[in-house]
């Protein structure tokens, strides 16, 4: 009787913290073709500097595109592309949807012009301001799993 009961309560209070954590995510957003000249504030040369850049809530009007997760993408042109030297363009901004169906991955590939790209995608807040993306979103489901294997023990 007591287990049932310790085991409903458990179970509701789990509920309750996931669904009082879910609240829009925040990410970054910028594109370093929108940089002033001779400034790199979106960090496609230059570490990202988070104090330079606030997130914006992705389901505000702050966000130029509204979104569930965050993306940072890279471009990066082959060597001696231009001037023999290599341009970068990077994009951090929220996404509603990934291309390959999955967050917490970063995907990468050639286009047919030599260019590299790279597609970072992740779930939790200013995720996108890292320069590789942390994997906080595993170790809540992790938890999550750990918790339902228990209660139904």
């Amino acid at each position: 009787m007591y287990s049932y009961l310790f085991r409903t309560i458990y179970l509701y209070l789990l509920l309750l913290f996931i669904i009082v954590g879910t609240e829009a995510i925040r990410c970054y957003q910028c594109s370093s073709d929108t940089d002033p000249k001779g400034e790199d504030l979106c960090g496609a040369y230059t570490k990202f500097d988070k104090e330079k850049n606030i997130a914006v809530d992705c389901n505000s009007e702050e966000s130029n595109m509204p979104g569930t997760f965050c993306v940072k993408i890279t471009h990066q042109s082959p060597r001696g592309f231009i001037w023999n030297g290599r341009w970068r363009q990077v994009i951090r901004r929220c996404a509603s949807v990934s291309s390959t169906g999955v967050t917490g991955v970063c995907n990468w590939g050639v286009y047919e012009n030599g260019v590299y790209w790279e597609e970072c995608s992740c779930s939790e807040n200013s995720c996108n301001g890292a320069s590789t993306l942390s994997s906080f979103s595993i170790i809540i489901l992790l938890i999550f799993g750990i918790s339902i294997t228990i209660f139904f023990l």
